[in-house]
């Protein structure tokens, strides 16, 4: 009898325990823990500026410290295995654009997570854009100088990209193959060190994201001659696409976008991107997103997974078109 009671108290305290760390990880936020927003670049690009900002709207909502992580390296890998690795209690989301999901699965032959598997889409935050930048001394004051000049001197230009595959890379390389032109490609380790490079003549060109082209703008340091996107901006105002600048088939549009690690409880995620959609309401915060050259989406998860899928195959056509491959 005493065994049978023992037996049946040893049960009850295992579903005790195991209905308590359910109920525990379905909790969000979780009082006393902080949320961690991976950011995969340095600081200082659109990414990390947009990351702040909404981090800075939902601290005081949430009740609970939300800070800022920049992992950047790797063509974003090293801040994705961060949230890959992390436990799915919505404390630790991945802040990223594109390359992580969409370019990065078709550029590595042994990428060490499954895009499509081992991350949660939780948000499609923002459309954007890229924009082709130019140093202010620059000679060239639109697309068609530019490559005017690379036609009639091959492998004399030189463009920086904020890492390998990105699509500030994927860009330029879909510009040569439209114009039958060829460039020299010098990769960086984020959007703030091409910048730095663009601003400073040591490259000729950039293909930015228009947070910073256009703040190096307005700090007299780079022109901006065309954007990629076929949509328009309020941000952008005439600047022309590059089909409108003379070169059709650059339509490359984009986005900055939540991941969370792999099975994310439903009650947890619905939390998650309830949390940010609200953020994404402020009006302040709207405005910084619009002047910065976005339009915000605040995509519900199931949105974010079809358009991780959408931009899956799209930039995998690209990729396989350009015959790049980074390992």
């Amino acid at each position: 009898m005493l065994t049978r009671i023992a037996f049946l108290r040893a049960m009850l305290g295992a579903a005790t325990v195991c209905l308590c760390t359910a109920a525990t990880a379905q909790t969000f936020p979780t009082p006393g823990k902080l949320i961690r927003i991976v950011v995969p670049f340095p600081a200082g690009g659109q990414t990390d500026i947009q990351a702040r900002l909404m981090a800075a709207k939902l601290q005081p909502a949430l009740g609970v410290t939300v800070v800022v992580d920049n992992k950047p390296g790797a063509s974003t890998i090293l801040g994705t295995m961060e949230v890959v690795r992390a436990a799915p209690d919505g404390h630790t989301l991945l802040y990223t654009i594109g390359i992580t999901a969409a370019q990065n699965p078709h550029l590595f032959s042994k990428l060490p997570y499954d895009a499509l598997k081992d991350l949660t889409p939780v948000m499609f935050a923002a459309r954007s854009t890229t924009v082709l930048t130019v140093p202010a001394a620059s000679p060239f004051n639109s697309v068609a100088d530019l490559i005017k000049y690379a036609k009639a001197n091959p492998g004399k230009l030189n463009y920086a990209s904020y890492s390998l595959g990105s699509t500030s890379h994927l860009v330029a390389e879909l510009m040569q193959q439209a114009t039958g032109t060829q460039m020299t490609h010098i990769p960086f380790k984020g959007s703030a060190d091409a910048g730095m490079a663009l601003m400073g003549g040591q490259v000729d060109f950039l293909f930015d994201g228009p947070t910073t082209a256009m703040n190096n703008v307005k700090a007299g340091k780079a022109k901006m001659l065309a954007y990629t996107d076929p949509k328009p901006y309020v941000a952008l105002g005439k600047l022309p696409n590059m089909a409108e600048a003379g070169v059709p088939g650059v339509d490359v549009s984009g986005g900055l976008q939540f991941f969370g690690p792999r099975n994310m409880p439903p009650e947890v995620l619905a939390k998650v991107n309830a949390a940010l959609a609200a953020s994404l309401k402020d009006p302040e915060l709207v405005k910084a997103f619009v002047d910065g050259g976005s339009e915000i989406l605040a995509s519900s998860p199931s949105e974010h997974t079809a358009a991780v899928k959408d931009q899956y195959e799209r930039f995998g056509v690209v990729i396989r078109k350009l015959g790049l491959k980074l390992d």
